[in-house]
């Protein structure tokens, strides 16, 4: 029966000059040709009369499973498949850093390679080492490690200023070693909303500030909404026992305490609420023909359905109605707003116009008196 062997070994380093040969018994005093096909993960790679494939310098994708089939007029003979393993070093580590946002308390450093046979992985902070893949140091209490084939991730709970430097990567195995370095910068200060970031008007919410500001002396908290400066305090809270749609935005806030300060990420807090009266308005152009103009804007979030009707009749909404029904009607939509132009008016189209503003979270109208 036919069979495969690998030289020098079945194992090889990457760049090794390697040959796999299909050997069939008495294949030397064979009288006729024998052709060989040879296939790689029982997909067909090539066919011929050479016996051998060879790899003048083995790469990592040439690793995978080969067997090879013998023919000659009398029929064929498969060999069983060999597996190829290509060992190689450590690829350039992949080194992820991630800052929690809101609060901006937890940092995740993440490291993957990619290596054969698995390599050793190391994670440092300007040299010092914080986790590895083997044996663990000793680990503080706000660390968090997580190992995996390939795979290295470090946790990092209640971040600081502290946690701040350049972080290292560095992955070996028996072949070589490989590292990759990220600077991470820290927060000092980072913004808590509670209850939470998306609220419902009339909610008591309060927005807490944390970072070095809890342990120095005699801190001072500045707020800012949208960039624009709200309030010092000697307090780390800013509340508001009743939020209004008014008080949404994003919010900062700054630390500062003797010559130090830090600043806080904008964090969005938004405030659901239900439509204001909308604003209706109309007008008449007689200027190259009559058209008659009927506006209906409003301000709430989530963003409100529009509905303009003349008596019972409805003209036209911004989403769930049907088209404007004459051709002399044209309907602009956009967000929380709704246009509607009449082109030639006529008597008929005179009458009280009621705008109708609805979301999930309630309902408003407002009515003008449109002459024509």
């Amino acid at each position: 029966a036919a069979e495969i062997s690998a030289s020098p070994a079945a194992e090889v380093l990457e760049g090794t000059a390697t040959t796999l040969s299909c050997d069939v018994p008495g294949r030397e005093g064979h009288p006729e040709e024998l052709s060989y096909t040879w296939y790689k993960n029982s997909a067909w790679l090539k066919e011929g009369p050479a016996h051998t494939l060879l790899f003048p310098a083995v790469a990592a994708g040439d690793a995978g499973f080969y067997s090879c089939q013998v023919t000659n007029s009398q029929g064929s003979d498969t060999a069983p498949a060999i597996s190829l393993s290509v060992t190689y070093p450590p690829r350039i580590p992949t080194l992820t850093l991630f800052q929690e946002t809101q609060g901006g308390r937890l940092v995740i450093v993440r490291c993957t390679v990619d290596s054969h046979p698995p390599a050793t992985l190391a994670i440092d902070r300007d040299g010092a080492v914080l986790a590895t893949s083997g044996p663990q140091v000793a680990l503080s209490q706000r660390l968090g490690v997580t190992a995996s084939r390939n795979s290295l991730r470090l946790e990092i709970r209640d971040a600081g200023p502290r946690d701040g430097g350049k972080y290292g990567c560095t992955a070996s195995n028996a072949h070589g070693n490989a590292s990759a370095t990220k600077v991470l910068v820290t927060r000092a200060a980072g913004l808590l909303i509670h209850p939470a970031a998306e609220v419902t008007e009339g909610t008591a919410v309060t927005l807490t500030c944390v970072g070095t500001g809890d342990t120095a002396p005699e801190p001072l908290y500045t707020w800012y909404r949208n960039g624009r400066r709200l309030q010092d305090s000697s307090l780390p809270t800013l509340e508001f026992p009743s939020i209004r749609g008014d008080d949404a935005g994003a919010f900062q806030c700054q630390v500062r305490s003797g010559n130090d300060s830090d600043t806080s990420e904008a964090v969005p807090l938004r405030v659901l609420h239900p439509p204001r009266p909308p604003v209706l308005s109309s007008f008449l152009q007689s200027r190259g023909g009559r058209l008659g103009i009927v506006q209906c804007s409003v301000e709430s979030d989530p963003e409100s359905n529009l509905t303009l009707r003349r008596g019972d009749q409805v003209i036209a909404c911004t989403r769930g109605c049907p088209q404007a029904t004459s051709p002399r009607v044209t309907v602009t939509r956009s967000y929380n707003s709704l246009k509607v132009e009449i082109r030639d008016v006529v008597v008929e189209d005179e009458g009280v116009y009621v705008c109708q503003a609805e979301n999930s979270q309630g309902n408003a109208s407002a009515t003008v008196d449109f002459k024509a």
